[in-house]
């Protein structure tokens, strides 16, 4: 690509994918500039299950995009999800040898490589390594222990495990597709970025990304991510009940449900009645909404219940851990009518629909502002903010080579500046070397 301020989001769901092309305008808002979405055909609750047809169908969503951008897409940086991913809870310490010299980069870097050597189940992989809170010398909840002294540096970590046989999946259809992976994030994260803002992360937020196959769970509290799980089934199940309570096609229910669906039967009356056309030659059915209403809401009940498990298993019930945030809803499934009634009736939890408008320039269409796109406007988000921090790397780098002839006095403000300006920068260059690994595995793979 000829910008490189531009950057290539690509989510790969169970029912669409998604290639959303954006760029950062000078008032740092994201502006969309190509969308192109194809129908889903290869993947099953967000795994990979038929190589072909994924590839086919990330190459018409990604020629659809450079149509209504014009551009040429070669980079991207995809999500992953699935129900093979899993999150747990890790504890890990190293000694530092000189405890007179202030901790820096190299000491949590060295400390996250300790937490990639864990033992993982077979054909298991560590996607992300996460730092919450770190400990210095017995000292507790150091949020940035860069420029402390200490001997003993101890971190807990939010590790997020999964497949290796997906993850290289996912890998070869990108590669086979004509495209270079510049990244790959867990989507729980990148909705996360588009729909949260930073004091709800500070609060304690829950979100739940209801998507086709999949319902994805990210927990945030102090503005460090605490959970992540991913729920095995979506909007598609509800689409599948209403298939089989209603005896009518996949297509049909999918229709019925996003026209006429609620999540509370309570809504309407017994009266109200909706028609289907029969298949050839047969008759039309008639279908009641409030039986309708009843089978979305049965399976709907199940899915924020599950949801609900898992937050409760963070411990939102502990008085320190209360989510005062509540719980934001995004995905295609959050569209559903009266969904959010629900969910604030079964948890007691405040509820806001997630819309990834927050970040995007004023001009951006309803379509790309839906709930629908959240994932792919994080992913953007995500791989822009990956490209600044690059550049801002190189321009620092330049800094310090054109200052090494300076004097001391100079240097002095600029290391502390630098120091400051280390903890993001250190995660991303974490990231960016496990990226490069992988692409190296994805090459030796062929």
């Amino acid at each position: 690509m000829e910008n490189e301020n531009i950057a290539v989001g690509l989510d790969i769901g169970t029912t669409k994918i998604v290639a959303m092309i954006g760029r950062k305008n000078e008032y740092g808002k994201v502006e969309i500039l190509g969308i192109g979405r194809s129908k889903s055909l290869g993947v099953h609750r967000g795994v990979v299950n038929n190589i072909t047809q994924t590839i086919q169908s990330i190459q018409q969503a990604v020629q659809d995009a450079e149509t209504s951008s014009g551009m040429k897409i070669d980079n991207v940086m995809v999500g992953i999800a699935g129900q093979h991913i899993r999150s747990l809870q890790h504890s890990d310490y190293i000694t530092r040898s000189d405890s007179d010299e202030v901790i820096d980069e190299a000491d949590i870097e060295r400390l996250c490589n300790q937490v990639h050597k864990l033992v993982m189940l077979p054909g298991e992989e560590i996607i992300h390594v996460l730092p919450q809170d770190f400990k210095v010398d017995g000292q507790a909840e150091v949020k940035e222990p860069i420029g402390m002294y200490g001997g003993r540096l101890e971190a807990n970590f939010h590790v997020v495990v999964g497949q290796v046989s997906s993850i290289r999946n996912v890998g070869r259809c990108i590669k086979s597709a004509g495209l270079n992976l510049s990244a790959i994030t867990l989507e729980p994260l990148a909705s996360a970025n588009a729909v949260l803002s930073r004091e709800e992360k500070e609060a304690g937020v829950a979100l739940i990304d209801i998507g086709g196959g999949t319902t994805d769970l990210a927990i945030f509290k102090d503005g460090i991510i605490r959970h992540t799980a991913v729920i095995p089934f979506g909007g598609g199940v509800i689409t599948e009940d209403i298939k089989e309570g209603c005896s009518i096609i996949e297509k049909q229910a999918e229709l019925l449900k996003i026209k006429f669906g609620s999540a509370w039967p309570g809504e309407n009356k017994e009266n109200e009645i909706v028609s289907i056309p029969g298949l050839r030659g047969r008759e039309p059915k008639e279908i009641t909404l409030k039986n309708l209403s009843k089978i979305i809401h049965a399976r709907t009940v199940e899915i924020i219940e599950q949801a609900y498990l898992e937050i409760k298993n963070y411990g939102h019930e502990e008085q320190k851990k209360k989510l005062i945030g509540g719980i934001v809803l995004t995905g295609g499934g959050a569209q559903l009518q009266h969904l959010k009634q629900l969910v604030e009736y079964i948890t007691g939890m405040d509820t806001r629909i997630g819309y990834p408008n927050e970040h995007l320039a004023g001009g951006s269409d309803d379509e790309t502002t839906s709930p629908t796109y959240a994932t792919a406007v994080g992913l953007v988000l995500s791989s822009l903010n990956n490209q600044e921090k690059e550049q801002q790397k190189k321009q620092e780098k330049q800094v310090e080579d054109t200052e090494e002839s300076d004097t001391e006095t100079i240097e002095e403000p600029t290391k502390a500046e630098e120091e400051k300006e280390q903890p993001p920068k250190e995660r991303k260059r974490f990231l960016d070397k496990w990226a490069e690994k992988f692409k190296e595995f994805l090459d030796n793979a062929e």
